[in-house]
C-alpha cells in the first residue's frame, strides 16, 4: 500500500506531502490545476520516464519520494534481496528519485543508490496505471494468465504443471549429459582400455616414487659406503688386533703369576698394577671384539643384489614415464587408474543407463503433457466464465456494443513451459462485427480504462487484492461519460477499493462521491508566480467541491443539495 507521497519542486509544486490510506482515494480540480502533476511524480518515484521539464523553474532539481507498506511475502522483497540491496519487510520501502535541471537523475532504495532501471521494476510490483494516455501492468500480456489462474482457482493445479515441467526439463538434462558422457567415453575407449592395461601392467602403489627414489640414492652411495667400511676394518687390523691382545693379556698374567710366587704380596704396589694392567687389556679385548662385529653389521647394511640398482632405477623411470604420458603426477597414477576403470565402466553399462534414462524422460514428458493438458482445459472453461463476467461489467459503462474474450491458444511442445502449453491473451472487439484484438490495439484511450476497470471489477478478490496486488491508479477513467455511466464506474472503483487500495483522477462528482478520501487540487498565485496545492477535504468542503463539480462556476442550494444526496447515496 502507498502511504505516503512527498513531492518537491516538480512543475507547479513547490513543497508537498501527501498521506494516503486504504481504499478509494479521490483527485478533483479544474482542467490545468495540476491533478497530472501528483501522478507524474508518483511515476517519477517509481522509475517512469522523465524530463527535464518536471524541475520546478528557477530550482536546481525535482525530488519524488513514495514509501509503501508492504506485507513480508511482496515479490519487491525478494527482487531486493535479488539486486543484493539491504531490505527489511518489518519497515517501510522508500523509492527516491531525484531529477536536476539537466535532465540527469538519480535513484535511490531506502536511501540506497539505485539505477532507474531497478525504480522501474519496482513500479511495475507495487503500481497498476490506467488512464487516457498510459496503461501499464493489468494490460501487460504477460499478467494475462496468472490473473486467469487466480479467477478460475487453477493456481494449484499450475502449481504442478510447474513441478512436472522442472521433472521433465531434469530428466532431459540428465539423458543429455548422458549421451555426451558416453559419446566422449565411446570415441576414446579404444585409448582409455590401452592406458588402463599399461597402470594394470605397471600396478603403481601411492607413495611408491618417493620409496624408490630414497632408495635410489641409497644404492648409488652404497659402493663408496662399503669402501669406508673396508678401511676402517683395516686399519683396526681385524681378528690380529684381538690376537695380540690376548697375547698381551696372557704375558701380563704370567708376570703377576710370577711376582706372587716369588713373595710379593697382592697389596703390594706391582702386584696392584699389574692387576690394573690385566683389567684394561681384558677391557680393550672385548671392546675390540665389539668393534669388529659393529663394522661387520654396517657392511652387510650395504651389501645389496649386484643388481638391485638397476631395478630400482627402472621401475622409478617406468612410473615417471606413465605419469607423464597422463599428465598426472606419479603419485595420482593409482587414483588415475580408477578413473580409467570407471570411464570404461560407463561404456560398458551406457546402454542400460542411457535406456533408463529416456525411460525417465518419456514418463516425465507424459505427466507434464497430461497435466498441462488438465490444466488447458480448466484455463479454457475459466477463460469463459471471465469472458462472461466482463461483458456483463461492460454495458454500465457505455461499452455495451464492445465485446471481450480470453484467447487460451494451444503451444507447441517446443513452445510449452513451466507455466503450461497455452498463451494466454485478453482480446477485446469494440464494434459489432469486427475481429477480436489486443486491448491497446483496439480500444481508444477512455475505452482502455474503462476496459481496465471491468476487468478489475471481475477479477476483484480473486489474488489481486490489496495484499498481493500493487496500488491501482485510473486516470480520468470516467472521461466522456456523466450520468448513469458516470455513477457505475463509482460503484465499481468502489467495490475495487474494497480489496485494495485505488486512487482516481475524475472530473465526475458520481466518482468523487463513492471515494473514501477526497483530494482537491487547485492552482494559486498570480501571473508572476503560480504554484499547485493538494487539499484533504473534510465533509463541508468535500460538498462544495462536488456541488462545484455539478454546477460550474456558480454554486447553487440545488448544487449542494445534490452533492450531499450523492455522498448519501
Amino acid at each position: 500500500m502507498l502511504i505516503g507521497l512527498s513531492i518537491r519542486d516538480v512543475v507547479l509544486i513547490e513543497s508537498l506531502d501527501l498521506a494516503l490510506g486504504s481504499g478509494l482515494t479521490a483527485l478533483t480540480g479544474e482542467t490545468g490545476a495540476g491533478k497530472s502533476i501528483v501522478l507524474d511524480s508518483l511515476g517519477l518515484a517509481t522509475g517512469a520516464r522523465a524530463e527535464a521539464g518536471l524541475v520546478r523553474r528557477g530550482a536546481a532539481q525535482a525530488v519524488a519520494t513514495a514509501v509503501f507498506a508492504l506485507v513480508p511475502n511482496h515479490p519487491a522483497w525478494a527482487y531486493l534481496t535479488e539486486k543484493g540491496l539491504e531490505a527489511d519487510p518489518s519497515e517501510d520501502l522508500v523509492l527516491r528519485r531525484q531529477l536536476g535541471s539537466d535532465g540527469r537523475s538519480r535513484a535511490f532504495v531506502n536511501d540506497q543508490a539505485v539505477s532507474v532501471a531497478v525504480l522501474r521494476d519496482l513500479g511495475a510490483m507495487l503500481l497498476e496505471v490506467h488512464g487516457q494516455h498510459e496503461t501499464v501492468g493489468l494490460l501487460d500480456s504477460r499478467t494475462h494468465r496468472p490473473l486467469l489462474d487466480a479467477f478460475g482457482d487453477t493456481a494449484a493445479l499450475a502449481e504442478t504443471v510447474a513441478g512436472a515441467w522442472t521433472d521433465w526439463r531434469e530428466a532431459r538434462k540428465t539423458v543429455e549429459a548422458l549421451r555426451e558422457s558416453v559419446a566422449r567415453a565411446s570415441a576414446e575407449a579404444e585409448e582409455i582400455s590401452a592406458r588402463l592395461a599399461e597402470l594394470d601392467r605397471l600396478d603403481p602403489r601411492e607413495g611408491e616414487e618417493a620409496e624408490l627414489a630414497e632408495e635410489r640414492a641409497l644404492l648409488g652411495s652404497a659402493e663408496k659406503a662399503l669402501a669406508e667400511i673396508a678401511t676402517a676394518r683395516e686399519t683396526l687390523g681385524g681378528d690380529n688386533l684381538s690376537s695380540r691382545l690376548a697375547q698381551a693379556l696372557r704375558a701380563l698374567e704370567r708376570a703377576r703369576e710370577r711376582a706372587l710366587q716369588a713373595g710379593a704380596s697382592p697389596e703390594a704396589e706391582a702386584s696392584r698394577r699389574l692387576a690394573a694392567a690385566v683389567a684394561a687389556v681384558e677391557r680393550a679385548l672385548v671392546e675390540a671384539d665389539e668393534a669388529s662385529s659393529a663394522i661387520d653389521l654396517a657392511a652387510e647394511a650395504f651389501e645389496f643384489e649386484p643388481d638391485r640398482l638397476e631395478k630400482a632405477e627402472e621401475r622409478l623411470f617406468a612410473l615417471r614415464a606413465a605419469a607423464r604420458k597422463l599428465s598426472v603426477a606419479a603419485d595420482d597414477l593409482p587414483r588415475e587408474r580408477v578413473r580409467l576403470a570407471e570411464a570404461l565402466r560407463v561404456i560398458e553399462s551406457a546402454g542400460d543407463d542411457l535406456t533408463a534414462a529416456e525411460a525417465a524422460v518419456a514418463a516425465a514428458r507424459a505427466l507434464y503433457v497430461e497435466t498441462a493438458t488438465a490444466l488447458s482445459a480448466a484455463r479454457r472453461s475459466a477463460g469463459d466464465r471471465l469472458a462472461a463476467t466482463v461483458e456483463a461489467e461492460l454495458a454500465p459503462l457505455k461499452l455495451e456494443k464492445a465485446r471481450f474474450r480470453v484467447a487460451v491458444e494451444p503451444l507447441g511442445e517446443d513452445k510449452a513451459g513451466p507455466q503450461g502449453m497455452d498463451r494466454v491473451a485478453f482480446e477485446v472487439s469494440t464494434i459489432p462485427g469486427a475481429p477480436f484484438g489486443a486491448l491497446d490495439a483496439i480500444a481508444s484511450g477512455g475505452e482502455l480504462a474503462r476496459f481496465a476497470l471491468a476487468l478489475k471489477a471481475s477479477l476483484a478478490g480473486r489474488g489481486s487484492g490489496e495484499a498481493a496486488g500493487p496500488v491501482m491508479i485510473f486516470d480520468e477513467v470516467d472521461q466522456g461519460v456523466g450520468g448513469a455511466v458516470a455513477d457505475a464506474v463509482g460503484l465499481r472503483l468502489r467495490r475495487l477499493a474494497e480489496a485494495a487500495q485505488v486512487l482516481v483522477v475524475t472530473h465526475s462528482p458520481q466518482v468523487a462521491a463513492r471515494a473514501d478520501a477526497h483530494w482537491r487540487v487547485s492552482k494559486t498565485g498570480d501571473e508572476a508566480r503560480v504554484s499547485t496545492r493538494v487539499e484533504t477535504l473534510g465533509p463541508a468542503a468535500r460538498e462544495e467541491e462536488l456541488a462545484r463539480m455539478l454546477a460550474g462556476a456558480e454554486i447553487t442550494d440545488a448544487a449542494r443539495a445534490a452533492a450531499r444526496a450523492l455522498m448519501e447515496a
